[in-house]
Order: structure tokens, then C-alpha cells, then sequence
């Protein structure tokens, strides 16, 4: 499920770009499609950064995954990390994704910080959150939702992410909502306990979440353009990093090296 859209990021050839809490690489598989983009996946969990590696390799060998097959890209890599000290150099990318992962982090200050030293003067960021009110329905009844380990520690508002953002450096360019299919169905999970993935509703939406995915018809695109504004799960933003005159003066040439057929796991990169 794609957050982000990654044809809003300005990726040109040369371009290097960040997934930070990379996942399962759902949102670095586009970039092998753009000609020359080298893309680095970053999660703290060992199972996501091997799932991202298997994923961008298997397109390397010309296997389409989730639609997409390598074309001309760049290089790759995935490695294991946390938001809180970034294993790469100042101004190593042009751009930089953080989707869902602020809201787990209790020190969001810090991984913003991280963000903006590795992000190269007027680079992009692009980050989402979960957004205030679907959150916070799903909250109301859930005391297992809130306090699940490794859960979510806060609920955004709006305003107060663009705030935050301002507050660190970056001008937003442009926002929107998404995910408006997939309010209700945290609604129901919270409602009915958020383990019991057996319960018939649970298992029936979650079949027609799966299904859309890999459809997409034009039914339930234009209902969730309906719905996104109303009820979307995320509110993402698009920013610029906007550098001060000190920022401008380090070595933008300053990068990460990355090896096309990169190790599964990795703990440190040069």
C-alpha cells in the first residue's frame, strides 16, 4: 500500500533517495523504473530490510513485483537502522521518505534533525502520519491500539506537522489525504479487538482491501477520491528543505555509497 506518490519527488538520474522504515520496499520499488536512481532502504526490523532486498533484487533479475520490473535504475541498497543516529553522511540524498513512522517515535525532534542532515539543501522530504480524527476514533475504544508494543506514542494534527516541519527547515509545497477505504477497517479492528484478524467483518474487508490493491477499478478509485478529503487515514506533505546560508556552504558532493546487489543486511554503509 502506497503512501507516498513517488512521481511528486522530482527523481532525475543521479538522484538518491531514502526510505527510512522502508517496510517491505513498497515505496522504493517505483523508483526502479526512473532511469539512474540509486535508492536506499532503511528499517530497524531484520525481516523488512530482507523482504526490501529480495524485492529490488528480484526486479534487478527482471521479475515484475507488484507491477513494477527494474529498468535502467540505479543502484541499491538495504540495511538495518534507526531514525535516531542515520548511518550516512551529511547531504548524502535528494530525497527523503519518512511514511508512518513518526507517530512510533518518541523522539520525532531527533529523527527530524537526522533527516535534515542527510538531506541535501532544497531536497525533498515526504512524510505521512496517521490523521487526527481516524486516529483518534481508533483510539477511543482501544486501549490495545494505543498501547501496543512498538505502537503509536501520539496522534498529529495537521497544523501541527506543518508547524513541526517549519520548525526544522522545510517549506511545504503541497499536501493531501489518503487511504479512505482504510478508516473503517481499523475502525471495525479496534471495535472488535485488534488481534482477532479471524473475526468474519475483519476478514471479509481485509479481503476487499487485498483485492483492490492489486485491481485497483475505477469503482473504488473514485470512491476513495470521495473519501480521502472526508475520512483518509494519512495526511501526507511534500517539502522542500530549505537551506540556510551555513547549510549551503557543506559539500552537497557528500554521499552514500551503494551496491546495486547490496547485502540483505547491513549495519553500517560508507
Amino acid at each position: 500500500m502506497k503512501t507516498i506518490d513517488v512521481e511528486r519527488l522530482g527523481l532525475k538520474p543521479g538522484s538518491r533517495i531514502l526510505d527510512l522504515g522502508c517496510g517491505d520496499g513498497r515505496h522504493l520499488r517505483p523508483t526502479r523504473l526512473m532511469r539512474g536512481v540509486t535508492a536506499v532502504g532503511l528499517d530497524l526490523g531484520e525481516e523488512e530490510v530482507v523482504n526490501t532486498a529480495l524485492s529490488l533484487r528480484a526486479m534487478d533479475e527482471g521479475h515484475s513485483i507488484a507491477g513494477y520490473a527494474a529498468k535502467e535504475a540505479g543502484p541499491w541498497m538495504a540495511l538495518r537502522g534507526n531514525g535516531y543516529g542515520l548511518p550516512f553522511r551529511d547531504n548524502s540524498f535528494d530525497c527523503v521518505i519518512a511514511s508512518e513512522i513518526l507517530e512510533h517515535l518518541h523522539q520525532d525532534d531527533v529523527a527530524l534533525a537526522e533527516i535534515k542532515r542527510v538531506l541535501k539543501p532544497g531536497g525533498t522530504l515526504a512524510v505521512s502520519v496517521p490523521r487526527y480524527l481516524p486516529e483518534a476514533i481508533c483510539w477511543a475504544p482501544s486501549d490495545e491500539y494505543a498501547n501496543s508494543a512498538g505502537g503509536h506514542v501520539r496522534i498529529y494534527r495537521a497544523s501541527q506537522l506543518r508547524q513541526k516541519l517549519a520548525h526544522h527547515g522545510y517549506q511545504v509545497d503541497h499536501s493531501n489525504y489518503a487511504h479512505g477505504l482504510h478508516s473503517p477497517y481499523w475502525w471495525l479492528k479496534c471495535a472488535v479487538g485488534v488481534d482477532d484478524s479471524e473475526q468474519p467483518l475483519v476478514k471479509l474487508y481485509h479481503r476487499l482491501l487485498v483485492w483492490d490493491m492489486f485491481h485497483r477499478p475505477l469503482l473504488t478509485r473514485m470512491l476513495e477520491k470521495i473519501l480521502d478529503p472526508l475520512i483518509g487515514k494519512s495526511v501526507v506533505f511534500y517539502a522542500t528543505n530549505v537551506a540556510t546560508a551555513a547549510e549551503s556552504a557543506i559539500d552537497s558532493t557528500a554521499g552514500v555509497a551503494a551496491t546495486q546487489n547490496g547485502p540483505e543486511v547491513a549495519n553500517a554503509v560508507c
